[in-house]
């Protein structure tokens, strides 16, 4: 049986022996148990020979012409009638080395991946038609128990139905993509990077912000694991291999709700698929959950309070920056207040928000949605990002007029920020009036609080972040020691060091003088703020990351 017709289908039209509009047709017109591909066979010009030479091309094996073919009953007997029956396979020559076998659909993961370790042989795997497996199967298979093999068009359809946990009758590709997707859940990945290697498939987690190596399978359930993922979509098509694509996955796992959101780019080996696991529950995260202390938070509580002005929040890619934002948004979220958010994608679906999504090539810039929704009449506007000077011109006109504004930039710390904005083509007096507050972020692993253990800082720990041997003397230091709940790596989680760059008129006056950036930073350290390196270490202090931690998270960290 074919595990996945609509990709089947998808391939023949690829390939020019039916339209597109045949295949409509055919799943329009469906009866009873009659497949897609069955109906074209029925309804068109194609034929099985076709449909064999098109799956084996797919699956880079060779199509194989049974016609006429005697096999010897000792080769015969190299499979058993169960398995031949149940994995639709015949054994057709034996070499000693390589068993050869002929499959009707080389798309199945458990034929690819299962049938050697069943059999206990290295395989050489051609493609035959459905027609010639049924004859062959019942020429050299011909128990009273298995007289009969399922006709050709009662071949399974695999539904897109995007429920993990899917019945026991699903194809196996289908178990495999929902295996992945639920271990990766239950692991607490952030990411899922499925990548065509040169012989093989490589799935790596990335969690806690680390890529891990979880699993490998043959090349050739690559097109059907691309195929399943994009079905499972619904808004990529399985045809186009050559353009990178973009799509979402909704997900239920137990009684949580999760989105994926899905990016195809092809490559040298074949397309790569990376899913980022959006965990709906990270909305309900509030500032203590991100790793605020509590003097932080407090300042940072009375920011979210202001009428009007510009809060930014910077850092490399990957530091947190969208959850921070989506944490404010949380808290000031309240039926008195019309938000509006500009996103590029919009990763999360915030209640009672209203979300715009950039789509450049339809004309809906960052610009074009911002001019539009201040005609909409918001309290608060949150922009994905400022990347250019119109972007950013209109988020500082907007907060010139009475509008709270929140957006990311890509800077290495707080006071940078004030540069870039300079540098993107905002006048220096317009950011002394409208920007309030930069915050700056990295991310930093948790220690597990199962394993985690008294530990010192070594000595070249100590060296990298300046740190007294007096302050570490009653501090409550531990390191990573590794247990089941961690999968052996000692951390669980990750939490925010931060660097909260506050505004006042003396910073205002130096912005407007175009004072360099060491200046600002002396400033805001005579303001009290700390650097990231000096948040890093109470954390550290306080038990809950590791020196090395924060070392490697704050490498650019002058001070």
């Amino acid at each position: 049986m074919f595990s996945n017709e609509d990709y089947l289908a998808e391939l023949l039209a690829e390939a020019g022996l039916v339209t597109e509009e045949q295949v409509q047709q055919s799943r329009a017109s469906l009866r009873g148990s009659e497949t897609i591909v069955q109906s074209l066979i029925n309804n068109t010009e194609l034929t099985e020979v076709q449909v064999a030479e098109t799956l084996a091309a797919n699956a880079s094996i060779p199509y194989y012409d049974m016609d006429g073919l005697n096999i010897e009953p000792a080769v015969i007997q190299t499979i058993s009638e169960d398995i031949a029956r149940r994995y639709r396979a015949i054994p057709l020559m034996d070499d000693g080395t390589y068993l050869s076998v002929a499959v009707a659909d080389p798309l199945d993961f458990e034929v690819l991946d299962s049938l050697p370790h069943v059999i206990g042989r290295e395989l050489n795997l051609v493609c035959a038609t459905v027609s010639d497996i049924n004859n062959f199967l019942n020429e050299y298979y011909s128990s009273d128990e298995h007289s009969t093999v399922a006709p050709v068009d009662s071949f399974q359809v695999s539904t897109g139905d995007t429920e993990a946990g899917a019945e026991t009758g699903d194809a196996p590709i289908i178990r495999l993509v929902q295996q992945t997707l639920t271990e990766a859940f239950r692991l607490r990945a952030s990411d899922i990077h499925i990548e065509p290697l040169e012989t093989s498939v490589r799935i790596r987690y990335r969690m806690d912000g680390k890529l891990v190596h979880v699993d490998t399978h043959p090349k050739k359930l690559l097109p059907a694991i691309i195929a399943r993922l994009k079905v499972m979509s619904g808004s990529m098509s399985i045809a186009e291999k050559r353009l990178p694509q973009d799509g979402r996955i909704q997900l239920k796992m137990g009684d949580k709700e999760i989105d994926l959101r899905v990016s195809s780019v092809p490559s040298n080996h074949g397309e790569s698929i990376v899913m980022r696991i959006l965990d709906k529950t990270a909305l309900l995260l509030g500032l203590p959950e991100l790793g605020f202390f509590s003097d932080d938070q407090a300042q940072f509580e009375q920011l979210l309070g202001l009428p009007d002005g510009i809060i930014l929040v910077t850092g490399p890619t990957g530091s947190g920056k969208t959850t921070t934002l989506y944490a404010c948004l949380n808290v000031i979220n309240k039926p008195d207040k019309k938000i509006i958010t500009v996103e590029d994608p919009v990763e999360y679906e915030l209640p009672g928000i209203n979300q715009v999504m950039v789509k450049a090539d339809i004309g809906m810039s960052f610009g074009a949605a911002l001019r539009a929704m201040l005609r909409q009449a918001p309290n608060i506007i949150m922009i994905g990002e400022i990347r250019d000077a119109e972007t950013a011109n209109i988020a500082i006109n907007a907060s010139l007029t009475g509008h709270l504004v929140f957006s990311t930039l890509h800077t290495n710390d707080a006071p940078s920020a004030v540069a870039r904005l300079a540098d993107i083509g905002v006048k220096p007096f317009l950011i002394a009036s409208a920007v309030r507050s930069i915050l700056a972020q990295r991310l930093v692993r948790k220690l597990c609080p199962v394993c985690k253990a008294p530990a010192e800082l070594t000595d070249k720990e100590m060296r990298a972040l300046h740190l007294d041997p007096s302050r570490v003397t009653e501090a409550s230091i531990f390191g990573p020691v590794g247990c089941e709940k961690c999968r052996g790596n000692g951390f669980r989680g990750r939490m925010g060091i931060f660097e909260l760059f506050n505004i006042d008129d003396e910073v205002r006056s130096m912005v407007n003088a175009e004072l360099s950036t060491g200046q600002l930073r002396k400033r805001a350290r005579e303001l009290g703020m700390r650097t990231l390196r000096e948040d890093g270490i109470r954390k550290v202090l306080s038990g809950l990351t590791s020196g090395s931690e924060v070392v490697h998270a704050t490498m650019g960290d002058a001070d």
